[in-house]
């Protein structure tokens, strides 16, 4: 504690980090497509997701002001939560919060700069043998409360085989003498923040720009197990050549999508 910075006034750096996650399953025909993305759906709707992002509200030490949630026809799902550093007595909470206790009715949108987001997408392609989910993941705060802090927790939420991860720090606070500080702790990487134990699993790539502090790391499963991969079936049930070009499909799609080019 003695070694914190005095700050004049209000930590008004924001910090936000964003996620893309992604999963691959191998899908066969438009049965097996829509089998999936019921799944999927079922999987992550909103009532699940609005689950995880307050538990990551608790990690990193903040309180839910509102949450509006929604699920769509016919798929996918969006949760927002509003939180703040310090927890807000009832008495002062705007009257249109629900301070994370969801009505029966309809709920308005409620942002601030402090606030948790999630968008899901299934996606697939008659065309195409390989599925895919995506979740869009935003932690933005403001304070001294660090998005950084939910890192594992969500890596661990998602089944995840490829990660896209921002983080940027905005704006500045000062020091009692009107210094102005553009960050208020120290980073070279964003892997500096993920535990050894999930890295283990991963190829990952960095491109940071530090002087304007942006932080970027993408991240791709290592081992390759071909049943994680398959719907309703296994590898088992699979002759050697259809194997071998699932396999090959399937680390097309994922390297496509790591690398964003198309091969």
């Amino acid at each position: 504690m003695a070694n914190k910075m005095k700050l004049y006034g209000f930590n008004n750096l924001t910090k936000t980090l964003s996620f893309n996650i992604f999963d691959i399953c191998y899908t066969r025909d438009n049965e097996e497509q829509n089998a999936y993305k019921a799944y999927i759906d079922e999987q992550f709707n909103a009532e699940r997701v609005t689950n995880i992002l307050k538990n990551v509200t608790e990690i990193i030490g903040a309180y839910v002001l509102n949450i509006a949630k929604q699920d769509y026809d016919p798929e996918g799902a969006s949760v927002t939560i509003m939180i703040s550093e310090e927890k807000v007595p009832k008495k002062f909470l705007d009257p249109s919060c629900n301070a994370g206790v969801i009505p029966t009715t309809d709920v308005v949108a409620h942002l601030n700069k402090s606030h948790v987001t999630v968008h899901t997408y299934p996606e697939s392609h008659p065309r195409k043998g390989v599925s895919s989910f995506r979740a869009d993941i935003d932690v933005s705060t403001c304070g001294t409360i660090s998005p950084l802090k939910s890192l594992k927790y969500l890596i661990e939420s998602f089944d995840s085989d490829i990660i896209s991860i921002d983080y940027r720090v905005r704006g500045f606070t000062r020091d009692l003498n009107g210094k102005k500080f553009y960050i208020d702790h120290k980073i070279a990487s964003i892997q500096d923040f993920i535990p050894k134990e999930i890295k283990d699993n991963y190829e990952m790539i960095d491109v940071n720009v530090y002087q304007e502090n942006i932080f970027h790391t993408k991240m791709v499963l290592k081992n390759f197990v071909l049943d994680e991969y398959l719907f309703d079936i296994t590898e088992k049930d699979l002759a050697l050549k259809e194997k071998n070009k699932i396999i090959k499909e399937i680390k097309k799609e994922m390297y496509e999508i790591f690398y964003s080019k198309n091969y």
